[in-house]
């Protein structure tokens, strides 16, 4: 590994995508589900990228002069992880590592963003958080961070204990626990057992938890671990690093966006909406807390953070306020984001929702008990887009507009337009409602 490390030394950029090579980068040949990139490494170097690593021997030319610039390794993936764990060994840095159900980017990017009021932030980019963006983050570690904060992702048993083998966190944190990817999961047990892998390695390793004391199932969790040294806990009666005051935090929401008043700190007006996004808020001040972080630095730089990728935006369009929030959906996220909407003071409601997906055999069910909760809404208008919905909506009678696809809806609603209204967009970003705002239908 020393001499493939020395060779990443001489050429520090990695790329997976001829679309993206820069000159004297290394081209990792990775596969998908549609794609070999092996198919695509000849493209890379004629594009300037300095060495090709292939797992494919077939790819290689026969001529001396171009076959040294072709790297054959067993596996490029185990290649690219391996690389990523040992350039993470040469840097002795906090890593805060995150997972959870909901909320992970979100919490991340306050993190990021409280971090870098004192220190220089190694963190993952928009959601690279599976088994190859997170390898891809840790690469970009240098001489420069001082903090690492990596996002991790999981669809199938083992993927979290794999990420955090990778990246070794000095500290944690869970966001929450609920039915996202049952698909590959199975049950809400199984995502605690495969969630609580980050725990499992604090314990063993003796590092930070930061944990939500108002959420029973990561309480639980820690528990069941016997996990009582190095835990900082957050929440609303909770505003510093294991102290607990009779003061509690203050919630509210002003025109749609988040507003806290937490002891010891200015009052912080976010520019998210919901109040789901209150742990997020508070996680972020925790472990700015514990790296030293002043109150007045955290509480300027969580008002100043600006959600992106329909994540929670509060967006005001020419004739609407949308709630953009059309990223990622489950069970959880959906019903959480549903109540902060209907919550709303004002008239004109209307939700677009799209289906959740990777709920394996608990999507029907899942789709039918978010259909009875619109209805008892009573909303003004809502739009259903997605297969699963649309059963759903048919089996209960419901009512809304059915549509198979995003296209469909946006070609609707070019020719109704919707105005004055206060718009929900939310659902999984496989239905890609995230294309709503831009394409001028809302």
């Amino acid at each position: 590994m020393e001499a493939w490390y020395q060779l990443f030394k001489d050429h520090p950029l990695v790329c997976t995508d001829t679309r993206k090579i820069k000159p004297g980068c290394i081209f990792f040949a990775l596969k998908g589900d549609r794609f070999d990139g092996n198919a695509f490494a000849n493209e890379a170097l004629e594009k300037g990228a300095a060495y090709a690593v292939v797992d494919n021997p077939c790819v290689i030319p026969h001529t001396t002069e171009e076959t040294i610039k072709y790297v054959l390794v067993p596996d490029v993936l185990k290649t690219l992880q391996q690389l990523s764990a040992y350039h993470r060994l040469r840097y002795n840095v906090p890593i805060i590592a995150l997972t959870g159900s909901n909320g992970k980017t979100t919490t991340k990017e306050l993190i990021r963003a409280v971090l870098s009021a004192r220190y220089t932030v190694t963190a993952t980019e928009g959601n690279l958080n599976n088994h190859i963006g997170l390898p891809l983050t840790l690469l970009n570690i240098n001489s420069r961070t001082d903090i690492v904060v990596v996002e991790m992702g999981t669809s199938h048993a083992g993927e979290i204990a794999l990420l955090t083998s990778l990246c070794r966190p000095t500290a944690g944190l869970i966001t929450n626990v609920g039915g996202a990817h049952l698909e590959g999961l199975g049950d809400v047990e199984g995502i605690k057992k495969e969630k609580g892998a980050l725990y499992d390695y604090l314990k063993n390793h003796e590092g930070t938890a930061f944990c939500h004391v108002n959420d029973s199932i990561l309480t639980g969790m820690l528990t069941e671990r016997g996990i009582t040294d190095n835990v900082v806990f957050y929440g609303t009666g909770l505003y510093a690093e294991n102290e607990q005051s009779g003061e509690s935090v203050q919630v509210m929401q002003q025109d749609g966006r988040l507003v806290l008043q937490v002891p010891g700190y200015p009052k912080i007006q976010t520019q998210l909406t919901g109040l789901y996004n209150v742990p997020n808020v508070l996680a972020a001040l925790a472990v700015g807390t514990h790296f030293g972080i002043a109150p007045e630095q955290a509480a300027a730089a969580i008002a100043a953070y600006v959600s992106a990728n329909n994540r929670s935006q509060w967006v005001q369009t020419t004739h609407n306020i949308c709630i953009a929030d059309g990223y990622n959906a489950n069970p959880v996220s959906m019903r959480l984001a549903l109540e902060n909407w209907h919550s709303l003071p004002g008239e004109g409601k209307c939700a677009v929702l799209g289906d959740m997906l990777e709920l394996g055999a608990a999507a029907h069910q899942a789709h039918v008990d978010m259909v009875r909760l619109v209805v008892a809404m009573k909303p003004d208008q809502v739009f259903w887009v997605g297969t699963h919905f649309s059963r759903a909506v048919k089996e209960e009678k419901a009512v809304g507009m059915c549509f198979a696809t995003t296209e469909e809806l946006m070609v609707y609603l070019k020719e109704h337009p919707l105005k004055d209204k206060i718009i929900l967009i939310k659902g999984s970003n496989g239905i890609g409602l995230h294309r709503l705002i831009p394409s001028g239908a809302c």
